[in-house]
Formats: C-alpha cells, structure tokens, sequence
C-alpha cells in the first residue's frame, strides 16, 4: 500500500472508533495489503489517540490460541497497544454500550513489569525475571470492521480489535504460579460459562510475552518497566452487553469482576 493509503485507513479506524461505527474489511478494498501495512496503519490510529491525549500504558497479545488462529488461518499472534483511556479497575462498571460497538470479553492474565524487555532472544526465563507481578484480567474486545469480519491484516489495522480492559485489585508474584497448568474459570451472570488453563496461550503465557518482545524488538520497540501486557485469552471470547455481570478466577492468582453498562 502506499503511504496516503494507510494514513487514510488509519484515519477511517480512528474516526471508527470514535464515532462507534464500523467500516467494511480493508483486506476486501485493499487485496494486496500486508501485514507491515497493518502495523503501520494500527500505529498512525495510535498516533491520532495520542494526539487526543491519550499515552501508552502496554501491549496485548492477540490470536494466542490454536483455535483463533485456525479460525483467520494465520501460523502466528498479533499486538496492539493499551492506553490510559482503556483500563478499568476491579469491581468497576465498564460503559461498553456508550463507548463499544461489538464488545466481546474474555479472560487473561496480566503482566506488570519491573524491567525494560527489548528482544530479539527474548525467553521465557528473562519474562519470568523481569515480571513484576501477575494481575487477572478481562480484555474486552471490539472491532471496528463490519460483523467481524476479518483476516488477520483487519484486526491488526485495528489496534489487533482493542477495545477496553480491567484488572482484578490482586496481584501476585509470577514465581508463585505454574502459568503452563493454572486454571482460570469464566462465570457470566452467575452461571460458569468456560474453563481454560495457561497451556491455552502458546502452551504458556510467559511464551506470549517473550514472543512480542521480540517482534517488537525487531521494530526497536521495547517492552517497558511498569507496563501492562495482556498475554492472550484463556478461553473463549464472549459476547457481553449492559446489565451483564462476568468473574474470572485464576488458580493461585485470585480474581477479576466486572459488570457492564
């Protein structure tokens, strides 16, 4: 694509978002657009929140499971960039009938940093020593594109379909969980809905974090000390709307509430 193609497709998923209405696929408009010309087209949307005032506070991970990925036939997770306009904390309403289009939660485990990452050679080792604490989350997710339907160049344009977060008020250290074999149970509306467990995301979640760190790395983009790192969903991806009431719980970890609005 050329340069006044993504700058315009990035400006068509800003005003998107901020008019919450959703746009037809790029990848049908625009055939030959690649997944660089995503990334860039995710960052000059970024560039436009940021001039609104709004600053990075970390990355999600996205298509961290088999079936995700099988479902967009892609081989590999995408990214996208959190900020101070998306998070929620524990116990809080989270406004998605005002503020989302077609929101979707679901269950994750955060990370906070203590330490800069910047790959490449990132491992799963040098996460665990540079995490600060684990934190249970919901990452709910929205898209701009039109009924969800996307290729993996669509959600990557889109800020990898970001939408909003919240993260429970417990955190612990990542050397008191096993993250390959902690459960996590999802209840919506007092009902539980899935189960899923840390093997889910790459078989485990500090695999998805040294992952990004070095894709980022090869940006020159690090992951930074004090940010948020969503490291990819657990279970299913679940459709939420106002009066909804969700709990995640991770074994070891405690958990995260929410209700919608």
């Amino acid at each position: 694509m050329h340069s006044e193609q993504i700058r315009a497709c990035g400006d068509e998923l800003y005003m998107a978002l901020r008019q919450r209405e959703t746009v037809a696929p790029l990848t049908e408009r625009f055939p030959d657009i690649t997944l660089a010309d995503a990334y860039q087209i995710s960052l000059h949307m970024l560039q436009r929140r940021e001039q609104d005032g709004e600053r990075v506070i970390g990355k999600k991970i996205g298509l961290t499971s088999k079936a995700v990925q099988n479902m967009l036939k892609v081989g590999q997770p995408d990214f996208g960039f959190l900020t101070n306009a998306m998070v929620y904390s524990q116990g809080a309403e989270m406004p998605v009938s005002s503020t989302l289009i077609q929101p979707r939660a679901e269950g994750e485990i955060a990370f906070i940093l203590k330490r800069d990452l910047l790959g490449p050679g990132i491992t799963a080792a040098d996460v665990l020593a540079a995490t600060e604490c684990l934190i249970p989350c919901f990452e709910v997710v929205d898209s701009r594109i039109h009924d969800w339907k996307i290729a993996i160049q669509d959600t990557v344009a889109d800020n990898a379909s970001s939408g909003l977060f919240l993260l429970g008020d417990r955190a612990v250290s990542p050397r008191r969980v096993d993250l390959a074999t902690c459960g996590m149970v999802v209840e919506k509306n007092g009902a539980v809905i899935s189960t899923g467990a840390g093997a889910a995301a790459l078989g485990n979640p500090l695999n998805c974090v040294a992952w990004l760190a070095n894709t980022l790395g090869e940006q020159g983009i690090a992951l930074k000390a004090g940010e948020v790192i969503l490291s990819g969903a657990l279970v299913p991806l679940e459709p939420v709307k106002a009066g909804d009431f969700m709990t995640v719980s991770v074994g070891g970890m405690g958990s995260a509430s929410v209700r919608f609005t």
